[in-house]
Protein backbone atom coordinates (compact mmCIF):
# COMPACT_ATOMS: atom_id res chain seq x y z
CA UNK A 1 0.00 0.00 0.00
CA UNK A 2 1.39 3.40 -1.01
CA UNK A 3 0.72 6.40 1.20
CA UNK A 4 0.58 10.03 0.02
CA UNK A 5 2.71 12.73 1.64
CA UNK A 6 2.12 16.47 1.27
CA UNK A 7 4.48 16.80 -1.70
CA UNK A 8 2.76 13.96 -3.54
CA UNK A 9 -0.64 15.44 -2.65
CA UNK A 10 0.40 18.81 -4.08
CA UNK A 11 1.57 17.18 -7.30
CA UNK A 12 -1.70 15.24 -7.53
CA UNK A 13 -3.81 18.39 -7.22
CA UNK A 14 -1.66 20.47 -9.56
CA UNK A 15 -1.68 17.73 -12.20
CA UNK A 16 -5.44 17.38 -11.89
CA UNK A 17 -5.96 21.13 -12.20
CA UNK A 18 -3.78 21.15 -15.34
CA UNK A 19 -6.30 18.84 -17.01
CA UNK A 20 -8.88 21.40 -18.17
CA UNK A 21 -12.20 19.58 -17.81
CA UNK A 22 -15.39 21.59 -18.30
CA UNK A 23 -18.56 19.50 -18.19
CA UNK A 24 -18.81 16.87 -20.97
CA UNK A 25 -15.05 17.24 -21.67
CA UNK A 26 -13.70 15.42 -18.61
CA UNK A 27 -12.02 12.40 -20.21
CA UNK A 28 -8.34 13.55 -20.03
CA UNK A 29 -8.77 14.48 -16.35
CA UNK A 30 -10.52 11.17 -15.65
CA UNK A 31 -7.69 9.22 -17.28
CA UNK A 32 -5.12 11.23 -15.31
CA UNK A 33 -6.90 10.57 -12.00
CA UNK A 34 -7.30 6.85 -12.68
CA UNK A 35 -3.58 6.62 -13.42
CA UNK A 36 -2.66 8.47 -10.22
CA UNK A 37 -5.01 6.38 -8.08
CA UNK A 38 -3.48 3.20 -9.51
CA UNK A 39 -0.04 4.50 -8.56
CA UNK A 40 -1.29 5.08 -5.00
CA UNK A 41 -2.52 1.51 -4.62
CA UNK A 42 -6.17 1.86 -5.59
CA UNK A 43 -7.97 -0.49 -7.94
CA UNK A 44 -9.00 2.22 -10.39
CA UNK A 45 -11.28 2.14 -13.44
CA UNK A 46 -13.50 4.31 -15.63
CA UNK A 47 -17.15 3.33 -15.26
CA UNK A 48 -20.00 3.40 -17.77
CA UNK A 49 -20.79 7.08 -17.17
CA UNK A 50 -17.15 8.12 -17.61
CA UNK A 51 -16.50 8.58 -13.89
CA UNK A 52 -13.06 7.94 -12.39
CA UNK A 53 -13.53 5.26 -9.70
CA UNK A 54 -10.89 4.10 -7.21
CA UNK A 55 -11.38 1.42 -4.55
CA UNK A 56 -9.41 0.38 -1.47
CA UNK A 57 -10.28 -2.71 0.56
CA UNK A 58 -13.10 -5.21 0.26
CA UNK A 59 -14.88 -4.95 3.61
CA UNK A 60 -18.62 -5.24 4.10
CA UNK A 61 -19.12 -1.52 4.83
CA UNK A 62 -18.79 0.92 1.92
CA UNK A 63 -17.62 4.49 2.54
CA UNK A 64 -18.18 6.54 -0.62
CA UNK A 65 -16.20 9.71 -1.26
CA UNK A 66 -18.15 11.32 -4.12
CA UNK A 67 -16.39 14.27 -5.72
CA UNK A 68 -16.78 15.77 -9.16
CA UNK A 69 -14.06 16.13 -11.74
CA UNK A 70 -15.79 18.55 -14.12
CA UNK A 71 -15.63 22.33 -13.81
CA UNK A 72 -17.47 25.32 -15.18
CA UNK A 73 -15.96 26.73 -18.40
CA UNK A 74 -13.22 29.32 -18.26
CA UNK A 75 -9.55 28.41 -18.47
CA UNK A 76 -7.31 29.70 -15.67
CA UNK A 77 -3.57 29.20 -16.02
CA UNK A 78 -2.36 26.78 -13.36
CA UNK A 79 0.34 28.50 -11.30
CA UNK A 80 1.79 28.65 -7.80
CA UNK A 81 2.12 31.89 -5.86
CA UNK A 82 3.64 30.99 -2.52
CA UNK A 83 1.21 28.55 -0.89
CA UNK A 84 -1.61 29.43 -3.29
CA UNK A 85 -2.42 27.21 -6.25
CA UNK A 86 -4.44 28.90 -8.99
CA UNK A 87 -6.45 27.05 -11.62
CA UNK A 88 -9.97 26.25 -12.73
CA UNK A 89 -11.32 23.67 -10.30
CA UNK A 90 -8.67 24.29 -7.63
CA UNK A 91 -11.57 24.96 -5.25
CA UNK A 92 -14.65 23.64 -7.08
CA UNK A 93 -14.04 20.82 -6.83
CA UNK A 94 -10.69 19.29 -7.74
CA UNK A 95 -9.29 20.43 -4.40
CA UNK A 96 -11.82 18.34 -2.46
CA UNK A 97 -11.46 15.46 -4.94
CA UNK A 98 -7.67 15.38 -4.56
CA UNK A 99 -8.21 15.57 -0.80
CA UNK A 100 -10.34 12.41 -1.05
CA UNK A 101 -7.65 10.49 -2.93
CA UNK A 102 -4.77 11.60 -0.71
CA UNK A 103 -6.68 11.02 2.55
CA UNK A 104 -7.90 7.58 1.48
CA UNK A 105 -4.36 6.58 0.51
CA UNK A 106 -3.11 7.69 3.94
CA UNK A 107 -5.88 6.04 5.91
CA UNK A 108 -5.94 2.78 3.99
CA UNK A 109 -8.82 0.33 4.14
CA UNK A 110 -8.41 -0.56 7.79
CA UNK A 111 -11.30 -2.22 9.53
CA UNK A 112 -14.29 -3.87 7.92
CA UNK A 113 -14.73 -1.34 5.16
CA UNK A 114 -14.26 -0.54 1.51
CA UNK A 115 -13.38 3.02 0.51
CA UNK A 116 -14.66 4.11 -2.90
CA UNK A 117 -13.49 7.44 -4.38
CA UNK A 118 -15.40 8.75 -7.39
CA UNK A 119 -14.54 11.70 -9.61
CA UNK A 120 -18.00 12.18 -11.12
CA UNK A 121 -18.76 13.82 -14.45
CA UNK A 122 -21.26 16.54 -15.35
CA UNK A 123 -22.03 17.82 -11.86
CA UNK A 124 -21.72 21.39 -13.13
CA UNK A 125 -23.92 20.71 -16.17
CA UNK A 126 -27.14 20.40 -14.12
CA UNK A 127 -27.43 16.79 -15.32
CA UNK A 128 -25.37 15.11 -12.57
CA UNK A 129 -24.77 12.29 -15.05
CA UNK A 130 -22.01 10.71 -12.99
CA UNK A 131 -23.90 10.70 -9.69
CA UNK A 132 -27.14 9.43 -11.24
CA UNK A 133 -25.25 6.53 -12.82
CA UNK A 134 -24.22 5.36 -9.35
CA UNK A 135 -27.68 5.37 -7.78
CA UNK A 136 -28.46 1.72 -8.51
CA UNK A 137 -24.82 0.57 -8.54
CA UNK A 138 -23.90 1.27 -4.91
CA UNK A 139 -25.53 1.02 -1.50
CA UNK A 140 -23.05 2.95 0.65
CA UNK A 141 -23.10 3.01 4.43
CA UNK A 142 -21.83 6.60 4.52
CA UNK A 143 -21.21 9.27 1.87
CA UNK A 144 -18.97 12.32 1.82
CA UNK A 145 -19.61 14.75 -1.04
CA UNK A 146 -16.57 16.64 -2.30
CA UNK A 147 -17.36 20.36 -2.15
CA UNK A 148 -15.41 23.25 -0.61
CA UNK A 149 -16.44 24.19 2.91
CA UNK A 150 -13.02 25.12 4.40
CA UNK A 151 -11.06 22.57 6.39
CA UNK A 152 -12.88 23.09 9.70
CA UNK A 153 -16.44 23.13 8.33
CA UNK A 154 -18.86 20.56 6.94
CA UNK A 155 -22.00 21.14 4.89
CA UNK A 156 -25.21 19.33 5.76
CA UNK A 157 -27.68 20.94 3.40
CA UNK A 158 -28.11 22.36 -0.10
CA UNK A 159 -30.98 24.30 -1.58
CA UNK A 160 -32.85 22.92 -4.57
CA UNK A 161 -32.86 24.29 -8.10
CA UNK A 162 -35.17 25.02 -11.01
CA UNK A 163 -34.07 26.44 -14.36
CA UNK A 164 -36.48 28.17 -16.73
CA UNK A 165 -36.15 29.28 -20.36
CA UNK A 166 -38.66 32.02 -21.23
CA UNK A 167 -39.29 32.91 -24.90
CA UNK A 168 -41.76 35.50 -26.19
CA UNK A 169 -42.38 36.54 -29.81
CA UNK A 170 -44.32 39.70 -30.75
CA UNK A 171 -45.03 41.39 -34.08
CA UNK A 172 -43.00 44.55 -34.38
CA UNK A 173 -44.92 47.82 -34.18
CA UNK A 174 -43.80 51.42 -34.43
CA UNK A 175 -41.94 52.47 -31.30
CA UNK A 176 -44.26 55.49 -30.96
CA UNK A 177 -47.19 53.15 -30.31
CA UNK A 178 -48.13 52.34 -26.68
CA UNK A 179 -48.00 48.55 -27.20
CA UNK A 180 -45.32 46.79 -25.12
CA UNK A 181 -42.49 45.20 -27.03
CA UNK A 182 -41.38 41.61 -26.49
CA UNK A 183 -38.43 42.95 -24.49
CA UNK A 184 -40.68 45.05 -22.26
CA UNK A 185 -43.02 42.12 -21.63
CA UNK A 186 -40.06 39.88 -20.82
CA UNK A 187 -38.79 42.46 -18.34
CA UNK A 188 -42.25 42.65 -16.77
CA UNK A 189 -42.24 38.86 -16.36
CA UNK A 190 -38.86 38.97 -14.63
CA UNK A 191 -40.08 41.70 -12.30
CA UNK A 192 -43.21 39.68 -11.47
CA UNK A 193 -41.08 36.60 -10.74
CA UNK A 194 -38.88 38.55 -8.32
CA UNK A 195 -41.96 40.03 -6.63
CA UNK A 196 -43.35 36.52 -6.16
CA UNK A 197 -40.07 35.47 -4.53
CA UNK A 198 -40.05 38.56 -2.30
CA UNK A 199 -43.58 37.77 -1.09
CA UNK A 200 -42.47 34.26 -0.13
CA UNK A 201 -39.30 35.49 1.55
CA UNK A 202 -41.08 38.07 3.70
CA UNK A 203 -42.00 35.28 6.10
CA UNK A 204 -38.66 33.46 5.82
CA UNK A 205 -35.67 35.50 7.06
CA UNK A 206 -33.10 32.66 6.86
CA UNK A 207 -31.17 32.23 3.59
CA UNK A 208 -31.83 28.50 3.45
CA UNK A 209 -35.59 29.10 3.64
CA UNK A 210 -35.72 31.72 0.88
CA UNK A 211 -36.66 31.46 -2.79
CA UNK A 212 -33.81 33.07 -4.73
CA UNK A 213 -34.33 33.96 -8.43
CA UNK A 214 -31.48 34.90 -10.74
CA UNK A 215 -31.44 36.23 -14.30
CA UNK A 216 -28.69 34.18 -15.95
CA UNK A 217 -28.94 35.32 -19.56
CA UNK A 218 -31.10 37.51 -21.83
CA UNK A 219 -31.27 37.93 -25.58
CA UNK A 220 -33.44 39.68 -28.14
CA UNK A 221 -33.58 39.56 -31.91
CA UNK A 222 -35.87 40.56 -34.73
CA UNK A 223 -36.23 39.81 -38.43
CA UNK A 224 -37.97 43.05 -39.32
CA UNK A 225 -41.41 41.60 -38.61
CA UNK A 226 -41.21 39.72 -35.28
CA UNK A 227 -39.20 40.51 -32.18
CA UNK A 228 -38.20 37.63 -29.91
CA UNK A 229 -37.07 38.03 -26.30
CA UNK A 230 -35.45 35.16 -24.39
CA UNK A 231 -34.59 34.97 -20.70
CA UNK A 232 -32.74 32.21 -18.89
CA UNK A 233 -33.71 32.12 -15.22
CA UNK A 234 -32.51 30.14 -12.24
CA UNK A 235 -34.33 29.62 -8.95
CA UNK A 236 -32.65 28.38 -5.78
CA UNK A 237 -35.30 26.54 -3.83
CA UNK A 238 -35.88 26.23 -0.08
CA UNK A 239 -36.94 22.91 1.47
CA UNK A 240 -40.61 23.86 1.90
CA UNK A 241 -41.27 24.96 -1.69
CA UNK A 242 -43.73 23.00 -3.84
CA UNK A 243 -41.91 22.93 -7.17
CA UNK A 244 -45.05 22.02 -9.15
CA UNK A 245 -46.83 25.03 -7.65
CA UNK A 246 -43.87 27.27 -8.49
CA UNK A 247 -43.90 26.09 -12.11
CA UNK A 248 -47.66 26.74 -12.32
CA UNK A 249 -47.17 30.27 -10.94
CA UNK A 250 -44.40 31.03 -13.40
CA UNK A 251 -46.49 29.76 -16.32
CA UNK A 252 -49.31 32.05 -15.22
CA UNK A 253 -46.96 35.02 -14.94
CA UNK A 254 -45.52 34.22 -18.38
CA UNK A 255 -48.90 34.59 -20.08
CA UNK A 256 -48.71 33.43 -23.70
CA UNK A 257 -44.90 33.22 -23.69
CA UNK A 258 -43.28 29.82 -23.95
CA UNK A 259 -41.55 28.66 -20.77
CA UNK A 260 -39.55 25.43 -20.48
CA UNK A 261 -38.25 24.05 -17.17
CA UNK A 262 -35.16 21.93 -16.52
CA UNK A 263 -32.52 21.17 -13.89
CA UNK A 264 -35.10 20.38 -11.23
CA UNK A 265 -33.58 19.38 -7.88
CA UNK A 266 -35.26 19.22 -4.48
CA UNK A 267 -33.48 20.80 -1.49
CA UNK A 268 -31.81 18.35 0.87
CA UNK A 269 -30.84 18.71 4.53
CA UNK A 270 -28.96 15.84 6.19
CA UNK A 271 -28.96 14.91 9.86
CA UNK A 272 -26.07 16.10 12.04
CA UNK A 273 -26.43 13.46 14.75
CA UNK A 274 -24.72 10.62 12.89
CA UNK A 275 -21.49 8.62 13.38
CA UNK A 276 -20.10 10.34 10.29
CA UNK A 277 -20.72 13.85 11.62
CA UNK A 278 -19.32 12.88 15.02
CA UNK A 279 -16.17 11.55 13.34
CA UNK A 280 -15.66 14.96 11.73
CA UNK A 281 -16.19 16.76 15.04
CA UNK A 282 -13.50 14.59 16.60
CA UNK A 283 -11.07 14.88 13.65
CA UNK A 284 -11.33 18.66 13.30
CA UNK A 285 -10.84 19.05 17.05
CA UNK A 286 -7.72 16.83 16.86
CA UNK A 287 -6.32 19.10 14.13
CA UNK A 288 -6.83 22.20 16.28
CA UNK A 289 -10.14 23.45 14.93
CA UNK A 290 -13.71 23.80 16.09
CA UNK A 291 -16.26 22.40 13.66
CA UNK A 292 -18.90 24.57 11.99
CA UNK A 293 -21.95 23.08 10.29
CA UNK A 294 -23.13 24.94 7.20
CA UNK A 295 -25.98 24.93 4.74
CA UNK A 296 -25.42 26.26 1.22
CA UNK A 297 -27.49 28.29 -1.21
CA UNK A 298 -26.32 26.21 -4.19
CA UNK A 299 -26.86 22.58 -5.11
CA UNK A 300 -24.55 19.58 -5.23
CA UNK A 301 -24.68 15.86 -5.91
CA UNK A 302 -25.98 15.53 -2.34
CA UNK A 303 -29.36 16.61 -3.71
CA UNK A 304 -29.25 13.66 -6.14
CA UNK A 305 -27.97 10.82 -3.97
CA UNK A 306 -29.08 11.80 -0.46
CA UNK A 307 -32.80 11.03 -0.83
CA UNK A 308 -32.07 7.71 -2.60
CA UNK A 309 -29.35 6.20 -0.42
CA UNK A 310 -30.76 7.55 2.87
CA UNK A 311 -27.52 7.00 4.78
CA UNK A 312 -25.28 9.35 6.81
CA UNK A 313 -24.08 12.02 4.39
CA UNK A 314 -22.38 15.40 4.43
CA UNK A 315 -20.13 17.49 2.20
CA UNK A 316 -16.52 18.30 2.97
CA UNK A 317 -13.49 19.79 1.30
CA UNK A 318 -10.89 22.52 1.73
CA UNK A 319 -11.20 25.79 -0.12
CA UNK A 320 -13.18 29.03 0.00
CA UNK A 321 -16.48 28.52 -1.81
CA UNK A 322 -16.68 32.29 -2.45
CA UNK A 323 -14.06 31.63 -5.14
CA UNK A 324 -16.20 29.02 -6.94
CA UNK A 325 -16.62 29.79 -10.66
CA UNK A 326 -14.67 33.06 -10.41
CA UNK A 327 -11.68 34.18 -12.52
CA UNK A 328 -9.60 34.20 -9.32
CA UNK A 329 -10.13 30.58 -8.26
CA UNK A 330 -7.31 29.32 -6.03
CA UNK A 331 -6.69 27.20 -2.97
CA UNK A 332 -4.23 27.62 -0.13
CA UNK A 333 -2.16 24.44 0.01
CA UNK A 334 -1.78 24.75 3.79
CA UNK A 335 -5.55 24.43 4.10
CA UNK A 336 -5.53 21.58 1.58
CA UNK A 337 -3.04 19.70 3.79
CA UNK A 338 -5.28 20.32 6.83
CA UNK A 339 -8.25 18.92 4.93
CA UNK A 340 -6.32 15.78 4.04
CA UNK A 341 -5.28 15.28 7.67
CA UNK A 342 -8.86 15.72 8.90
CA UNK A 343 -10.34 13.33 6.36
CA UNK A 344 -7.66 10.69 6.96
CA UNK A 345 -8.62 10.74 10.65
CA UNK A 346 -12.29 10.43 9.77
CA UNK A 347 -11.67 7.44 7.51
CA UNK A 348 -9.64 5.67 10.18
CA UNK A 349 -12.29 6.39 12.83
CA UNK A 350 -15.33 5.22 10.90
CA UNK A 351 -13.50 2.09 9.79
CA UNK A 352 -13.83 0.53 13.24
Amino acid sequence: MTTCNDKQADALLQGLAEQYSPSTRERPAVEYLVDRMEALGFHATIDGAGNAVGELGDGARTILLLGHIDTVPGFIEVRREGSLLYGRGAVDAKGPLATFVAAAARAGANGDKRIVVVGAVEEEAATSKGARFLLDKLTPDAVIIGEPSQWDCVTTGYKGRLLAQYTLAREIGHTARPDASACEEAFAFWRAATEHAAAHNAAHPRMFEQLAPSLRAMHSADDGFVQTATLTLGFRLPPDIDIDDLQTTLRTLAGDADIVFSGREVAYHAAKNTPLARAFVKAIDAEGGRIQFKVKSGTSDMNVVGPVWNCPILAYGPGDSALDHTPHEHIDLHEYHKGIAVLARVLRDIGH
